[in-house]
């Protein structure tokens, strides 16, 4: 069976960073299924529809393709927003679950295996993953994260709205009833609070070489 590494972890915590990096040095096909649920919102908010809408958001998850996670419009904070209320739907979920198992047992051509990022992929999309990490870091530091991001785009905010928001979307994640947010029973939980992307990069690679020498 090919390698699957499921990196799970609350928004800004540097998952997508840090995947996108070891992905590469394992030579492993990576999915940002967060990108998944911001796709849906996308659709959901380019026709009018209500993201709460569970029906309407259910049609859009049904419909995605691989090509609509190619856009730079899915890193608009209004969809990340969107895709937070999204992704607590349960028939959502369900939709999308298919894509992502098919992805991790059956990467691209020429890769060892998958890497996917998101918040159940240890618990629920592949709970046979040979290696697991949970990645977090306090509310401030990833809002502080998540606030000079939105600044280099030229977005103007407030580092106290990005607190907020980052707090709320922690709530939705894991009170949600489907899938909610949690450390997966076998993970490594990596704390990125002190660690900047060089540093996370070199503790994850350390940890993941360490579990495959078992």
């Amino acid at each position: 069976m090919s390698l699957i590494i499921a990196i799970d972890g609350p928004a800004a915590a540097g998952k997508g960073t840090l995947g996108r990096r070891l992905a590469q040095h394992l030579n492993l096909a990576f999915l940002d299924t967060g990108g998944l649920y911001r796709a849906v919102a996308l659709k959901l908010l380019d026709a009018g529809a209500d993201p709460a809408d569970p029906a309407a958001a259910e049609a859009a998850a049904k419909a995605i393709r691989p090509a609509d996670l190619e856009t730079p419009r899915l890193r608009e904070d209004r969809v990340s927003e969107a895709a937070s209320v999204v992704a607590a739907q349960p028939a959502v979920r369900a939709a999308l679950l298919a894509f992502q198992r098919d992805f991790a047992h059956r990467p691209p051509a020429g890769f060892a295996g998958a890497l996917l990022d998101g918040r159940d992929i240890g618990t629920v999309v592949c709970p046979d993953a040979t290696v697991k990490l949970f990645v977090t870091a306090s509310a401030e530091a990833r809002a502080l994260r998540r606030f000079k991001e939105l600044q280099a785009a030229g977005v103007g905010t407030i580092y106290t709205r990005v607190l907020q928001d980052i707090e709320q979307r922690d709530a939705r994640d894991r009170e949600r009833p489907t899938a909610p947010l949690r450390p997966a029973g076998d993970a490594i939980v990596l704390d990125t609070t002190a660690l900047d992307a060089d540093a996370a990069f070199t503790k994850a690679a350390d940890l993941i070489a360490r579990k495959l020498k078992g």
